[in-house]
């Protein structure tokens, strides 16, 4: 047990590198990323129950302002920005498949590893599990507008009725770590936390991989279509993350720079695979494999931004 645990803490020491090699396996080895499809769902349910194991309840729950707080911002990050950047696409007759996956990953709620990015960039993932929860309760409601302005890209209950999926699997996960952490892990050791943490990013990694099958093919097959792709993706991405970090300093809320930077540019567009047609998802697949290169490279490219006393440490530290 103890070797288990220095080594996971050793995958956390060097979790950034994890991340890394689990793009590079996912570009380099398709037919990998192929098998690991069917099981992403699964994945992301143990990377709920990491998160909300290392957080424990209380700090999970936060006080009631924190609660309004992540309505808020999840209002703002999930109605305002993808309608009007809808709005925009059509005032300028953009309507291509970049411009519908763009919307789609801003209609999105948080990405369940959300709060493991966070711990990753040495904050506090607590506010990230508030609003990954928070997010993909009122998805239900707040992805209504968005398709009602787009009807081209599908039913909106189906919409919901993976949104519903999600949050049970959130409600699941969650319940079973806050009942481990309540009854086994009411004081866990820094070693326990570390081993948390590294196993984290080994889950991560895996994850990626199979989210990543159409990237490998397309860098042989259409790579001006990939440099686009990528070139999007990134924008997408950083860019939100950049303007909220940004404006929440500006605001005076230091301390949900992070967690608030990172769920506004990390969405989870994924989940619309399950929930729309066919057509719609295919011509989006090599966006979302591109989706995942910023996305896990946010505590390597977006330190400087996110950067504390901590994670600066634990970086000149690997």
């Amino acid at each position: 047990m103890t070797a288990a645990l220095n080594l996971l803490g050793l995958a956390a020491r060097y979790g950034r590198l994890v991340l890394i090699l689990g793009l590079v396996a996912g570009i380099a080895l398709p037919g990998i990323a192929l098998a690991l499809r069917p099981w992403i769902g699964s994945l992301i349910a143990a990377l709920l129950f990491l998160a909300a194991l290392r957080v424990g309840p209380r700090q999970a729950v936060g006080a009631l302002s924190d609660l309004r707080n992540s309505i808020g911002f999840a209002l703002v990050f999930q109605v305002a920005l993808p309608v009007a950047a809808l709005i925009a696409f059509q005032a300028v007759g953009w309507a291509g498949a970049l411009a519908i996956a763009l919307v789609l990953m801003m209609a999105a709620s948080p990405i369940s590893g959300s709060p493991n990015l966070t711990m990753l960039t040495g904050n506090d993932p607590a506010p990230a599990l508030r609003q990954l929860v928070v997010g993909t309760a009122l998805l239900p409601l707040t992805v209504i507008p968005v398709f009602w302005l787009s009807p081209a890209l599908g039913e909106v209950g189906e919409v919901l009725a993976a949104a519903g999926r999600l949050l049970a699997t959130i409600a699941l996960s969650a319940a079973a770590a806050f009942l481990i952490r309540g009854l086994l892990l009411k004081t866990p050791s820094p070693t326990t936390m570390a081993g948390i943490d590294g196993l984290s990013a080994v889950v991560m990694a895996i994850v990626v991989v199979g989210l990543m099958s159409a990237v490998g093919p397309a860098i042989r097959s259409a790579p001006q279509a990939l440099g686009i792709a990528l070139l999007a993706a990134f924008a997408g991405n950083f860019g939100l993350q950049i303007l909220v970090a940004a404006a929440l300093r500006r605001a005076g809320n230091p301390h949900l720079a992070a967690p608030f930077g990172i769920v506004a540019g990390n969405r989870n567009i994924a989940l619309f695979l399950t929930a729309l047609p066919a057509a719609v998802t295919d011509p989006l697949l090599l966006f979302i494999g591109c989706y995942q290169i910023p996305m896990y490279l946010t505590p390597i490219l977006m330190g400087w931004l996110y950067g504390t006393r901590r994670s600066r440490s634990s970086r000149s530290a690997g």
